[in-house]
């Protein structure tokens, strides 16, 4: 479908392409079947808006969005089942932002965690455990990179202060373009190669897409 995506943003035609299946989170089809370098693909169209959501309240916050945007949106969604995150109105605020804090700390963070899609739930869950050990921790959620980069920079600055160097980057993909986000000093946690067949709950412990490893290298990182 490349081409006519390509040809519907240069256009700017008003269409929702729908992907599912995005990650290595199939599991047992193997690397065939695990589009690892797909979404970075479809971010590097000019004048699509790429949306990964995190779960079912991102989703519909992702399909409200959409309706508002004057041209072409693709909606990656995932393959295996996820928790709903809670206070709906600020999600949907967050995401027609492209952007938000999911958690946060009291006071300036020491590390900055950045995700999409199911692996939100990875940042989230690694934050409990950071926190809890004392290292102040926020959590942004990153749905949509081309509305994020939209907004002005007082907001991309609330979300992502240049103050905060040490940030960790976490996505079931390429982590080809996430630096433009994590910068110089940042860690890009994802799959920089075609992925392999085993159940899903086994790929991502292999691939260091776990909290217990996130927070591992978080310690690495601030160390």
């Amino acid at each position: 479908m490349r081409g006519s995506v390509r040809l519907g943003a240069l256009v700017e035609s008003p269409v929702a392409y729908v992907f599912t299946h995005d990650s290595i989170g199939l599991g047992e089809d193997g690397p065939t079947h695990q589009p690892v370098e797909h979404v970075m693909s479809l971010r590097l169209i000019p004048g699509l808006y790429v949306f990964r959501p995190a779960d079912a309240t991102e989703t519909a916050a992702a399909w409200r969005t959409t309706m508002t945007l004057n041209g072409p949106a693709a909606l990656v969604f995932t393959r295996q089942n996820l928790p709903i995150l809670e206070d709906y109105e600020r999600i949907h605020e967050g995401v027609a932002h492209g952007g938000y804090i999911l958690a946060n700390c009291d006071g300036t963070p020491d590390l900055i965690l950045l995700a999409s899609g199911s692996e939100v739930h990875i940042a989230h869950e690694a934050y409990a455990q950071l926190m809890a050990e004392g290292v102040q921790t926020r959590v942004v959620s990153l749905p949509c990179w081309e509305l994020f980069e939209e907004q002005e920079p007082a907001y991309r600055e609330s979300i992502l202060p240049r103050s905060v160097t040490a940030r960790i980057s976490i996505e079931a993909g390429r982590t080809l373009g996430w630096e433009r986000y994590t910068g110089s000093f940042g860690l890009n946690i994802g799959v920089d190669q075609f992925g392999a067949s085993a159940p899903y709950e086994k790929l991502y412990e292999e691939y260091g897409l776990t909290a217990a490893r996130i927070v591992e290298l978080a310690r690495q990182h601030l160390g």
